[in-house]
Parts: structure tokens; C-alpha cells; sequence
């Protein structure tokens, strides 16, 4: 392991004085491109660069203990100094065996992010509505940018389903998680009697399919047009803008109404359908990779329930890791962190614990 990690610091060396060359900064495309080479890398090399610090540590202050002859406070106080340093050694080791392992291929993509209200009625499609405005909130905290692909709304103002772009830095590396049944329990605005509803609604994380992933051919489209509907400005109900495209062998169909240009909705409607047979495809090649593995780990099963958000004990339990987080307010406007890393680092011991037992 140490000499991949000394490989990589070289060559994170390497890209970083190429970043600093005058002629590279001229030429965009090999700036972004040594850019992007340095970021993926980057953390990698800094926990490296840690571990060699506290090996170094370790090192002379256990030369410094065997040098003190007779001077006890001082050597208590290296005794605790090393005791701290040997447990950090082995923790940061782990760390980098996690890093270093292959990552899935989709982490660095954009996503579309497509919320459906499920059993609950009026109250399931409020709870669609504040569970969109969360994952927004939460994109506008990382500077991601957020497209409205296509929505139905619902006569009390909620969603009955909704697609999100999203688009931005490492976006399916931290929303690939949150795949599967969320179910809400609360009071819901309509009861009179204070009793507490259970409802559900379901939530995808596709990542967005590049030309080379999957391929869409004309002759296996029928593409519709209608009138937009739902909140809007002059163009709704009046011009024929909005694009529903049927994939026929596959049965699938996707609508994009957002834009006020037909062209424009029917590349956004073609982005989501790819993505959606690109989903296909991954679960297919997955399940024939592993056919016992379980949940969320990648293999898009989104039958079971992951998440409970219950609002009179103001706590957020995820399922798959028995983790439960209280503050549901900060969590419902957009604060995912502490559900989200505790969920990646659970999935990535997972692939390690995986890896080391096919060795």
C-alpha cells in the first residue's frame, strides 16, 4: 500500500506544478483537466501525507522516551503523546484502505432526483413537496445547480411526483444513498383530532447517462406534444411546449414540461430517459455481479423503507444503519450531513469488509 501511496504523491506533485505552468493556465481544457486530475487524488494524498507526520511522531517520541532517564513528568507526558499517536496510526490506515478502493464509476455524475408521494394521500404529496424543497436546500449548500425537469402537482399544493437536475461537483457520490421508501409520521393539516398519520413517498437517485453509457435511438421513440399545466406564466395551457417521449422497447415514458421551448424539453425529457435505462442497465450488471447483496448498496431495490422522519419526537431514524438523528427542522431545510457521511462511510467499510474477504 505504501508504495501506491508514494506513486500518487508523486504524481499529485507532478499535477501540481503543471497547474502552476503559465502555458497550461492558457489552455482551458487542460487546465480543468489537470484540475480534475488533482481533486481526485487530493484527499488521498493529504491522508497520506497525516499518516507519515504521525509515523514521524511516533518515531522520535519513542526515541525521546528511551533517552529520559529519571524524569518522570516528562515522561508521562510522552507516554500520553504516544499512546495518542499509536491509536491515530491505525485509524488513518483504514482510513486510506477505504479510499483506495476502486470508486463506482458514477460518483463523479450529475443526477436526476425523481420524488413520487406514495400511500397517504393529501398528506403524501405535502410531505413529496418538503422533502423537494429539502433536497434543494441542501444542493444550494454544496453550489450545485438545480433544474426542474418535470412536476404534478397535487390540488392541496403538493407534489404527487417531481424530477430534479442536479448538477454539479461529485453530486451521485453523496446522493446515491438516499434511494428508497421515506415514510413521514405527524399530525397531518387536515386532521381535526390531533391523531398522528403514518404516509410514505418513494425517492430516486439516477445518475445522468453519458452518450458513450447508453444509446437512444430515433426509431425506438414516439414523441408527443401537449400544453403545459400547473404553475406558470402565459404559455401554459396554450402552446404545445410540452414533450412526452415513450421508449418503445422498453415501455418507458418520460414528460418535461419546464421550459417554455419544446427543443429545450425535449432534450431535458431524452437526459432523464437516459438516465433511467442507464439504471436499468446498472442494476442488471450488478445483480449478476452479486446476487445476495442487500438495501441500498447500489442496488437501486427502492422496496424497502430507508428513512423515518417522525416530527412529534423530532427525529430522523435511517433504517439501514440504525442511525437516528434528532433537530428535524435543520434537517428538513437542507442540513443531509449528518445523515449522509455516517451512510457513506457504513457502505464503504461494507465494500472494504466485501474486498477483503474475497481475497
Amino acid at each position: 500500500m505504501n508504495e501506491k501511496l508514494d506513486q500518487l504523491e508523486q504524481r499529485y506533485d507532478e499535477l501540481q506544478a503543471k497547474a502552476a505552468d503559465p502555458s497550461i493556465t492558457s489552455d482551458l481544457a487542460t487546465y480543468r483537466a489537470t484540475m480534475k486530475a488533482i481533486s481526485e487524488i487530493e484527499e488521498v494524498v493529504s491522508k497520506y501525507r497525516e499518516l507519515k507526520r504521525v509515523r514521524k511522531s511516533l518515531a522520535d517520541t519513542r526515541g525521546m522516551l528511551s533517552s529520559l532517564k529519571g524524569d518522570d513528568e516528562l515522561r508521562e507526558l510522552a507516554e500520553l503523546e504516544l499512546a495518542d499517536l499509536q491509536s491515530k496510526e491505525p485509524m488513518l490506515e483504514n482510513e486510506l484502505r477505504v479510499l483506495l478502493q476502486p470508486r463506482d464509476p458514477n460518483d463523479e455524475k450529475n443526477v436526476f432526483v425523481e420524488i413520487r408521494a406514495g400511500t397517504g394521500g393529501d398528506e403524501a404529496s405535502l410531505f413529496a413537496a418538503e422533502i423537494m424543497r429539502m433536497y434543494i436546500r441542501y444542493a444550494e449548500s454544496k453550489r450545485w445547480k438545480v433544474e426542474m425537469t418535470d412536476a404534478n402537482y397535487s390540488s392541496v399544493n403538493g407534489i404527487k411526483d417531481a424530477t430534479l437536475q442536479v448538477l454539479g461537483n461529485r453530486v451521485y457520490s453523496r446522493l446515491k444513498f438516499e434511494s428508497g421508501v421515506h415514510r413521514v409520521q405527524r399530525v397531518p393539516q387536515t386532521e381535526t383530532q390531533g391523531r398522528i398519520h403514518t404516509s410514505a413517498i418513494s425517492v430516486v437517485v439516477l445518475p445522468e447517462a453519458e452518450d458513450i453509457d447508453i444509446q437512444v435511438f430515433d426509431k425506438d421513440l414516439r414523441i408527443d406534444t401537449f400544453c403545459s399545466s400547473g404553475p406558470g406564466g402565459q404559455s401554459v395551457n396554450t402552446t404545445y411546449s410540452a414533450v412526452r417521449i415513450t421508449h418503445l422497447p422498453s415501455g418507458l415514458v418520460v414528460s418535461c414540461q419546464d421550459e417554455k421551448s419544446q427543443i429545450k424539453n425535449r432534450q431535458k425529457a431524452l437526459k432523464v430517459l437516459k438516465a433511467r435505462l442507464y439504471d436499468i442497465e446498472r442494476q442488471k450488471r450488478e445483480a449478476e455481479l452479486s446476487a445476495t447483496r442487500k438495501g441500498m448498496i447500489g442496488s437501486g431495490d427502492r422496496s424497502e423503507k430507508v428513512r423515518t422522519y417522525n416530527f412529534p419526537q423530532d427525529r430522523v431514524t435511517d433504517h439501514r444503519i440504525g442511525l437516528t438523528v434528532h433537530n428535524l427542522p435543520a434537517i428538513m431545510d437542507g442540513n443531509l450531513d449528518g445523515i449522509i457521511e455516517p451512510l457513506t462511510a457504513h457502505f464503504q467499510a461494507e465494500k472494504l469488509r466485501e474486498a477483503v474477504e474475497a481475497k
